[in-house]
């Protein structure tokens, strides 16, 4: 290291205190991170991309300051979906500082990136207080059974409403209407869970449809029917 010879000439003053870094809540501990190896959690945060025309959502499992898991989702852009696959190969294994600085392919997960490591660098993961934080596979919780992303699609204007298009439950088949015309209720497809039966367990494609329909609401109660994306 080089010195100019000002601070060469200066005499030396002893340093006082060193109480070092704050201690920060990782996985049921107190510590006092100074490398990278000290970090550990288990998170999630929200990128957007700059026309602001896409967001993913980006789910981490950090031990020891590598990345052991990573779940990627992403809404709005064609584009993003191809970036999110190249991203998921690229996160697991890289220290969370790598991650940080590797190009994820998409300005929205990228950002993603940056919002998850203040977080956890900082002590603000959702594992913070859990004893040994989350198991590696924790993230694939996160999408329940079928393992589909919950989405929420929701279309309206202002002569005609709304119309519901997918819900948490799955793709919305039927908006029930009341006498008055407002929503009480709809109809559901599990999506997820459906084609889990078809594809993999051999089961009726017909027969599948029928036990993976469900309703929520007064659906029962409606004076009127409507398809969403047809009526």
């Amino acid at each position: 290291m080089q010195y100019t010879s000002k601070v060469e000439s200066m005499v030396c003053v002893k340093k006082g205190p060193n109480h070092g870094p704050a201690p920060i809540p990782e996985e049921g501990k107190w510590v006092q991170s100074k490398e990278i190896a000290d970090i550990s959690g288990f998170t999630h945060g929200v990128g957007w991309c700059a026309p602001q025309q896409g967001a993913c959502k980006l789910t981490l499992n950090v031990k020891n300051g590598i990345i052991e898991e990573a779940l990627v989702e992403t809404l709005g852009c064609s584009g993003m979906t191809h970036s999110a696959a190249m991203a998921a190969e690229i996160l697991p294994g890289k220290t969370i500082l790598e991650a940080l600085n590797t190009d994820l392919v998409c300005d929205a997960i990228n950002t993603a990136m940056r919002e998850l490591f203040l977080q956890i660098v900082y002590g603000r993961s959702q594992s913070a207080f859990s004893d040994d934080g989350l198991k590696v596979g924790a993230g694939l919780e996160d999408l329940g059974k079928g393992l589909r992303s919950q989405i929420g699609t929701m279309y309206s204007t202002r002569s005609k409403g709304v119309r519901y298009l997918e819900m948490a439950e799955g793709y919305v088949t039927k908006l029930a209407l009341d006498a008055e015309g407002e929503v009480i209720g709809y109809e559901f497809i599990r999506l997820g869970q459906m084609l889990e039966a078809i594809t993999q367990k051999g089961m009726d494609p017909a027969e599948a449809l029928k036990k993976f329909t469900g309703t929520y609401g007064r659906f029962a109660d409606a004076a009127k029917y409507i398809n969403p994306r047809q009526d």
